[in-house]
């Protein structure tokens, strides 16, 4: 249970939604960033450079973004009362 029937809950509830706000900006700036980098990439913008990004390196890529972005949501089981 979240709140109880201290007062102070109230307080700590703020905060922590607060923190899941911030983390929520941290995934989108995270997902938005490997989108740009990532899509351009699979699409074969790099091709005339030599440099080709097979279907199984995206995969793993996507993997990654996916692992980071969850583990940077369970930061905030760190959160402090």
């Amino acid at each position: 249970m979240l709140i109880k029937s201290d007062l102070l809950d109230v307080a700590y509830a703020l905060k922590l939604a607060t923190a899941a706000y911030n983390k929520m900006i941290q995934n989108l700036f995270w997902a938005t960033g490997y989108n740009v980098i990532g899509i351009p990439l699979a699409a074969g913008i790099a091709y005339p450079l030599g440099i080709v990004l097979s279907p199984a390196v995206g995969a793993l890529f996507m993997t990654i973004s996916t692992v980071v972005v969850s583990i940077n949501a369970m930061l905030l089981r760190r959160m402090k009362n």
